[in-house]
């Protein structure tokens, strides 16, 4: 892609987000839309699959913070919509043109930074580096997967199917048919830029027949239509590690989309959802259960049996403990790779009898005429007390 061709595309607009959105939005957006129109949800329907990718490509650059830095600079410098009209509208290779906006002092002259050095880091240039097209690493990948509490404790290797771009299998990210290669761009001789020379300055632009690439592809792969990639859907077998918490992302190194001019693919990165136990519950490493007993048993004391996620152990309740107390089982929690196991907390709560028999109730009666005299709540009394006063 073509420093004009980027400058022109809204990256926010495409998101549907403002300029000024923070990085939490700009990620909830890109997922929003990524879940909205990836392929496996809309096979056959080409314009939510192109949706997807200028999608994916606006997340590449906004999700980027030192890619999103250059783009908003070259925004604010030019103006969102690219280049037209700016400067005072110049005439095409004139002052104020496109090509004379990205060009560069030549011999060095005003070489503090400016506006060639700032566009020719975002596009890929730097300052002095003509000789070949920037390579440039492939932008990270998103997706997602769910699943169940035990696996998210245990660890476990899940099948994951990912649609997104990758290198052309058929012409090995060449962009020519098999068997024949790409040839150098006789207009740039293989650089990607044109330079021009005005009064005491050159000046520098790329190269519209070969894109900025350096090369022609005379006959086009029929798999990718000359660009190198395509989009795939293929299967990768994801390792999660155990003690894996809801929403935490697994970074696969590699497993990105494929870099341009050899170099490195980005990273693929798993956020994974666990869904809720029935009877556990998760802190950190610890595990949590609420196990409801009489109001007999906290008074008088007893032994409870409570499942963990390795079979039963006991805990003992001494008597006159009170309704809501926690009690710890030691290393029957989470185990992660670090070596850390956390525990069980087991909260003890009072279960009250939705309706009671006569024997019951008398019983309870009973016990209520021979405990008058505790008051069970002396703080709130003696305010009520006061008040009445």
């Amino acid at each position: 892609m073509s420093a004009r061709d980027w400058i022109d595309k809204d990256f926010y607009r495409e998101l549907g987000v403002s300029s000024d959105a923070g990085d939490a939005e700009i990620k909830k957006a890109y997922r929003k839309l990524a879940r909205e129109l990836h392929p496996d949800a809309n096979p056959g329907n080409d314009k939510a699959e192109a949706r997807f990718k200028a999608v994916s490509e606006a997340y590449g650059v906004l999700g980027d913070a030192e890619k999103r830095k250059q783009y908003d600079e070259a925004r604010s410098m030019f103006g969102a919509g690219g280049f037209r009209g700016g400067f005072g509208g110049g005439a095409p290779g004139g002052p104020g043109s496109f090509s004379d906006i990205f060009g560069q002092a030549a011999g060095g002259a005003g070489a503090g930074g400016g506006f060639g050095d700032m566009l020719g880091n975002l596009f890929g240039r730097g300052r002095g580096a003509a000789a070949t097209p920037r390579a440039r690493r492939g932008a990270d990948v998103e997706t997602e997967v769910r699943i169940d509490f035990l696996e998210a404790v245990k660890g476990a290797t899940v099948p994951l199917r990912l649609s997104s771009p990758t290198t052309c299998e058929t012409c090995a990210g060449s962009g020519a048919r098999p068997g024949t290669t790409p040839r150098t761009c006789a207009t740039c001789g293989g650089v990607g830029l044109l330079s021009r020379s005005q009064g005491a300055f050159a000046f520098s632009e790329p190269c519209r027949d070969c894109r900025g690439t350096g090369r022609i592809v005379d006959d086009p792969c029929p798999e990718c239509a000359g660009d190198g990639v395509s989009t795939k859907t293929r299967t990768l077998t994801v390792r999660i590690p155990a003690g894996v918490e809801d929403d935490q992302r697994i970074r696969l190194s590699g497993q990105g989309e494929p870099g341009s001019n050899g170099a490195a693919a980005g990273d693929l990165y798993v956020r994974v959802h666990v869904t809720p136990h029935p009877v556990f519950g998760r802190d950190g490493n610890n595990l949590t259960l609420k196990v409801p007993v009489t109001f007999a048993e906290l008074a008088l004391g007893t032994t409870l049996t409570v499942p963990t996620l390795e079979g039963v152990v006991t805990a003992r309740v001494a008597p006159g403990t009170p309704s809501g107390r926690v009690l710890r089982v030691r290393g029957k929690g989470v185990a992660k790779r670090d070596g850390n196991t956390g525990d069980l907390l087991v909260t003890l709560q009072v279960s009250v009898p939705a309706k009671l028999d006569d024997a019951a109730t008398a019983a309870l009666q009973s016990y209520a005429e021979a405990t008058k005299q505790h008051d069970p709540r002396p703080e709130l009394t003696a305010m009520v007390e006061k008040a009445r006063q």
